[in-house]
């Protein structure tokens, strides 16, 4: 009987312009991206025809034709969805709200469609590779949240604000790493948040056999203090490590898990030690 084990694939990645070291889980000798590949997965995200292009008009009629094909072919025919023009507002809003506590409610309002239908409609936009879900991370947590998923897009190019944009592309590099750690048989690997009833929140919790590993935090400044937060939650759940990751520091040839303590690093040199 034949066996296959398969793989996830993902948006190309920093660590993968610089060429990917799988012997471990992460790349302890990490390489300095080159500043056009840099640009070019900021401002084209990771999908291989916008970004080798690196150019902005093919951008733009790349993203038409990919939304023609999501929202006019792709989900007319392989979905009984009829009411096309309000899921793609559903994706459309979603861009909108990446990396923000996700209301059904709220979305369900602005769609115009009940609750239960949102809650049909965006499983199928995950199953078609439009956005993903991180959920909270609860245990040991006191008086975290439990329920509200955050949603993050496929290609972070489409998301407008700066911000979340960073956050949006941190997070496709740290699921393209757990994904990729747990098929390859390095363990069990899952991506949370964490949040509690005091609003206190880091963006990111990597798990490791259902026990945190580490925690990152997404700035666009170096410049911004590092978050109380982050000494908070790795407080409450033991993580070994705990980033925050800051989109305009320069690249430091270092290796980030040195340090168990918070601590700012790079996104240049944190995210080259991933997959």
């Amino acid at each position: 009987m034949g066996r296959y084990f398969p793989y996830t694939l993902h948006p190309i990645s920093v660590a993968e312009c610089n060429g990917i070291d799988v012997g471990g889980l992460v790349n302890r000798q990490p390489r300095k991206i080159d500043e056009d590949q840099w640009q070019s997965l900021w401002n084209f995200g990771g999908f291989p025809e916008p970004f080798f292009s690196a150019d902005s008009t093919f951008h733009k009629q790349w993203l038409s034709i990919r939304s023609e094909q999501l929202f006019r072919d792709d989900l007319r025919d392989l979905t009984r969805i009829q009411e096309l023009g309000q899921i793609q507002a559903l994706a459309h809003i979603l861009s909108s709200q990446v990396g923000k506590l996700t209301s059904y409610t709220y979305l369900s309002k602005s769609v115009r469609v009940s609750v239960d239908t949102i809650r049909r409609w965006v499983p199928i936009l995950e199953a078609f590779h439009y956005c993903f879900r991180v959920k909270p991370w609860f245990n040991n947590v006191a008086r975290a949240l439990r329920k509200e998923p955050k949603y993050y897009l496929w290609d972070w190019s489409q998301v407008q604000d700066p911000g979340a944009k960073a956050e949006n592309l941190v997070a496709s590099s740290l699921l393209k790493a757990t994904n990729f750690w747990t098929e390859s048989g390095k363990g069990m690997f899952d991506l949370h948040y964490v949040r509690d009833k005091q609003k206190r929140e880091v963006d990111f919790l990597v798990t490791r056999d259902r026990t945190p590993w580490f925690l990152v935090e997404v700035k666009s400044s170096s410049k911004v203090s590092l978050s109380s937060s982050l000494h908070y939650f790795q407080d409450q759940t033991n993580a070994k490590h705990a980033f925050q990751v800051a989109m305009d520091f320069d690249y430091v040839e270092r290796d980030c898990f040195e340090f168990q303590k918070p601590v700012i690093v790079p996104a240049k040199t944190f995210l080259a030690q991933l997959i």
